[in-house]
């Protein structure tokens, strides 16, 4: 056993079966360093079996939890939700949790079969985690690129993996990433010593800081002068450079996520915190008391499935010019600068999280403000796009990472159940294109073949304002902001829409990087 000792690994929730209150029981889990080492490295080949593959294995009996005893066990856990804004408000939530006709069931065997990758990643299952469970395709393609990011083959070494994730969140104050990459770093054998501060970690570390903070808030700024900073001054090679940026904008997005769902620390860290599922009777109460859409909400969600159905079907009179669209673009590239409320103060970064943050006061700005577009044009998809620019110069020089990104992107982009608030058979195509087109918007990329009018017409101002706030300014997001809009709306579907937030958000930073590393190169 190494001089750390015993390893102790996160708290894990277990169901108490000395009462029937439904109280849960803190279990401490450690092990040693090999164990746990065994445990961190699991091989790849291994993760990336087929979840039928996996779901047959555990319902033999083999690796991944079993049956019988241990699946009671992870039934019981799933009654442990994550705590969204306040302990109270799942009280609210709970129908939809226990409700069948919601699309969400964490008794699905897939869902299970995730939640056990998930704990074997990470010694838990986080409230990340299980947000994101609304989605089961979407939190398979998030688990294997995170666990292949941060733990599998890659030019970095693991503990720069984890200390650039918590430079990468401290610039939107989550603490809740910053904490359990503390943890993760320290249990990657990291320097204790790097955790004082910015100011302790090695100069090559440091000097990443300025593309951390760029491309956190304008990634637009960024140029080839960056990257040949960091490449000629500071002995970054370009494929540790890109597996850099790809952790960097995994965690700004995330972080996004974070706030944006307002999910809270879990029991055994700062101000953690879990509730008692209700008893039955409980249950009934509360689904007989929740809330339904009064007519008015009904009618705005129908109000939007008919200009979705219209713009789908109905052919435009006269196809736009270019010269028109390019002006629609910037109409609603404009009035995102109305939106930021001039009263709403960004919340001061406590001590914990400032040694962490350099330049504190640079943040997001409107790129309509960007001054002149000579110099700053607008980001114009057709010239250097994900799909035939970026992919591949991310695959050449952190192979595969671009095929895994590509599938999230593409799942994020393309999730839909054909529901909208209570009504079914809902074609969303429209809808999630004006929503991640948005968003790319707000960092001013422009997709030339779309009729940015669409957003206007599909994207009331109330959801407006809110992916606005946290895509640009997430740590000011509050529970109001997240009421506000889509009232009539399933939890789920605003999970999904913060799932796009997060998806939109890293491929425009991705785009802005690597648009950079190539002029670089050439």
């Amino acid at each position: 056993m190494s001089k750390l000792g015993r390893r102790k690994m996160p708290l894990l929730l277990l169901p108490n079966n000395n009462n029937n209150n439904g109280d849960m029981q803190i279990a401490e889990c450690g092990c040693d360093d090999a164990a746990y080492d065994g445990q961190a490295k699991r091989s790849q080949k291994g993760y990336n079996a087929t979840l039928s593959e996996r779901r047959r294995r555990h319902d033999d009996g083999g690796g991944g939890g079993g049956g019988g005893d241990g699946a009671e066990k992870w039934r019981s856990m799933q009654q442990w939700q994550p705590c969204t804004f306040l302990v109270t408000s799942h009280r609210r939530m709970l129908p939809e949790f226990y409700s069948a006709q919601h699309g969400f069931d964490f008794m699905d065997s897939e869902v299970q079969m995730l939640f056990i990758d998930a704990f074997l990643q990470n010694n838990r299952v986080d409230n990340i985690t299980q947000i994101m469970g609304y989605h089961p395709q979407y939190l398979e393609a998030f688990l294997r690129t995170q666990q292949i990011m941060l733990r599998g083959d890659g030019p970095l070494p693991y503990d720069y993996r984890h200390y650039i994730g918590i430079m990468a969140a401290g610039r939107h104050q989550c603490s809740y990433l910053i904490n359990a990459q503390i943890q993760e770093f320290v249990l990657s054998g990291g320097d204790r010593g790097w955790l004082q501060g910015l100011e302790y970690v090695p100069k090559k570390l440091a000097d990443l800081y300025e593309i951390n903070k760029i491309l956190a808030h304008q990634p637009w700024l960024i140029t080839k002068v960056h990257i040949e900073k960091l490449t000629k001054g500071s002995g970054w090679s370009l494929s540790e450079l890109v597996h850099a940026i790809v952790i960097l904008s995994h965690f700004h997005s995330l972080s996004s996520f974070v706030h944006g769902c307002g999910i809270n620390p879990e029991i055994d860290h700062v101000n953690g915190h879990t509730f008692r599922p209700p008893s039955l009777s409980e249950d009934i109460d509360v689904l007989s008391s929740s809330p339904t859409p009064s007519p008015l909400q009904e009618g705005e969600v129908v109000i939007l499935m008919e200009k979705m159905k219209k713009l789908t079907e109905e052919p435009q009179e006269g196809e736009a010019s270019q010269e028109e669209m390019t002006k629609r673009f910037e109409k609603v590239e404009s009035q995102t600068i109305e939106l930021t409320s001039a009263d709403v103060v960004a919340p001061t970064p406590q001590a914990d999280i400032l040694r962490f943050v350099d330049d504190s006061h640079f943040g997001y700005q409107d790129f309509a403000k960007r001054g002149e577009a000579a110099d700053i044009p607008t980001f114009r998809v057709q010239d250097y796009s994900w799909e035939e620019h970026g992919y591949s110069l991310l695959n050449r020089l952190y192979p595969d990472m671009g095929t895994y990104l590509d599938e999230k992107f593409g799942i994020t982009y393309e999730l839909t159940y054909y529901t909208m608030g209570v009504l079914n058979g809902v074609d969303t195509s429209t809808l999630r294109r004006s929503i991640w087109n948005y968003i790319h918007c707000m960092f001013g990329i422009r997709h030339d073949d779309y009729d940015y009018g669409e957003v206007n017409q599909l994207l009331e101002r109330s959801l407006k304002s809110y992916i606005k706030t946290v895509t640009c300014f997430p740590e000011r997001t509050t529970r109001k902001d997240f009421d506000s809009f889509w009232r009539d709306f399933k939890y789920s579907e605003k999970v999904h829409v913060n799932l796009m937030v997060t998806e939109a958000r890293m491929q425009a930073e991705l785009l802005y990087a690597l648009r950079a590393l190539m002029r670089h190169m050439t």
